[in-house]
């Protein structure tokens, strides 16, 4: 009678499971044609699409093709990253706070691309920037990764990834401050924004490969993160390997999220609000939450994405704005909760 009450609940589970992926894929799908077909140029849904497959070479395949196709690419592998990465660091280090800013990747990936445009090397380069960027975020988790040490506990690697986060934050506002002219200081602040405005499929072939590498490497965390839940010392006599954990969820965050930012510019919260809004909706196995979370995050931006176009299409509002304005607020209440729950 227990036996098939547990057995009717976990199918029950599983079905939800695979009902809430269903329904995630169903609106990012909507979304993604959204995306495609809002833009300031006014061309009919109908045309867009005909145009995003023409060999014809017009005005509106151009559009299609080099503007709109590219940006909403984009939005989905940003999104995915950003919330595939939160889900797995919530996992990984047992922390409902966890986000991908934590290991320091965001604010040193930021550093590269400010010194990029610091020293023309952008302006050189049409890939200066994002290269750069990646750079820094390879050298960010180098960093971290030596100073937490392949036997290094999770509070090791936090303590880490604040440290390089906050020297890589102190290192670009010391570029703001001796910026040679203002035109460089403004550049500076408005890639830091984030935004997906005016990128091409050259950004996307650049970021596509790190971030599969960083995707395929968190994705295989499922089990050893289902067992984490048990705590670090009952995974280990599982037979988890803590290294291997924190090597795969470091190193994979850091190669997709520094992708993303390479390409995208500094974009917060999504990592850290998605997993929390799919958490009720999966259950408490990180190995569920994590391929939710990557959709939601790509439902999530491109939602974003497409709002921005919308609201003040004239005066390019940026993602990270937007998606700050909405997931600022969401964070105090997620303070606020954790604090009435300690009561």
């Amino acid at each position: 009678m227990i036996d098939g009450a547990m057995i009717d609940g976990a199918t029950g589970d599983g079905l939800r499971f695979r009902l809430v992926l269903a329904a995630l894929g169903m609106l990012t799908l909507v979304l993604f044609f959204l995306s495609l077909s809002v833009g300031p140029a006014a061309v009919a849904f109908g045309d867009s699409m005909r145009a995003l497959f023409s060999a014809k070479g017009d005005t509106i395949a151009l559009i299609m093709q080099e503007i709109r196709l590219p940006r909403a690419i984009l939005g989905l592998m940003v999104g995915a990253t950003l919330g595939l990465s939160g889900a797995a660091l919530q996992g990984w280090l047992r922390n409902p706070l966890a986000e991908p800013a934590l290991l320091g990747v965001s604010a040193s990936a930021s550093l590269g691309a400010v010194i990029a445009i610091y020293t023309g090397f952008s302006a050189l380069f049409p890939l200066g920037l994002p290269l750069a960027a990646l750079a820094g975020a390879v050298a960010a988790v180098l960093v971290v990764q030596a100073m937490a040490g392949l036997r290094g506990g999770s509070l090791t690697v936090i303590l880490a990834g604040i440290a390089v986060s906050s020297l890589a934050s102190a290192m670009t506002a010391l570029a703001l401050n001796l910026s040679p002219n203002p035109f460089a200081a403004l550049e500076i602040m408005f890639w830091m924004l984030g935004s997906l405005t005016d990128r091409s499929m050259t950004h996307v072939w650049l970021a596509a490969p790190f971030m599969l590498v960083g995707w395929a490497m968190l994705a295989s965390l499922g089990r050893s993160l289902d067992a984490l839940t048990l705590g670090g010392d009952a995974a280990s006599s599982m037979g988890v390997d803590m290294r291997r954990v924190q090597f795969l969820a470091v190193f994979g965050t850091a190669a997709s999220v520094g992708a993303a930012t390479a390409v995208a510019g500094v974009i917060g919260f999504v990592g850290l609000v998605v997993p929390h809004m799919l958490r009720p909706l999966v259950g408490s196995r990180p190995s569920r939450l994590l391929p939710a979370s990557a959709l939601g995050g790509a439902s999530v931006l491109l939602a974003a994405d497409t709002l921005v176009r919308v609201i003040a299409p004239e005066r390019d509002l940026k993602l990270g704005v937007l998606t700050a304005i909405v997931g600022a607020p969401f964070f105090l209440w997620l303070v606020y909760k954790t604090r009435r729950q300690m009561l």
